[in-house]
């Protein structure tokens, strides 16, 4: 079978391809969710002497090794128990997950409704 054109070039039924831009995708030390990276927060271990601070790294250009996680009070509590931050940063040692947990906790107060004060 001949594919070429009545003119005698080659065919010009092909599409050229446009490259699609695939948005990164991250997966959640709590969940184990693979998501969005936009969805989850990057946290990096800052050594503070003798105990290692986990970090909200919110531009996500912090310098050393990230993991990521959403801001849900369900997956930190799962990231703490199954010690997800040391094994995914690759650190030892005793960890303050403080700074990440304030960040969670008020990213959860932003999005509960107000309580309803009674008027007399």
């Amino acid at each position: 079978m001949n594919h070429s054109s009545p003119s005698g070039g080659a065919s010009s039924d092909a599409v050229p391809e446009i490259p699609v831009r695939v948005r990164p995708v991250r997966t959640c030390i709590g969940c184990r969710a693979r998501v969005d990276r936009a969805d989850l927060v990057r946290v990096v271990a800052v050594h503070g002497g003798t105990v290692t601070i986990v970090t909200p790294d919110l531009r996500g250009s912090a310098p050393g090794r990230g993991a990521h996680l959403h801001l849900d009070p369900m997956c930190l509590e799962r990231a703490t128990q199954r010690k997800a931050f040391a094994r995914a940063l690759r650190v030892e040692g005793p960890l303050d997950t403080e700074q990440v947990e304030a960040l969670v906790r008020g990213s959860t107060r932003k999005t509960q409704p107000a309580p309803l004060t009674g008027g007399a």
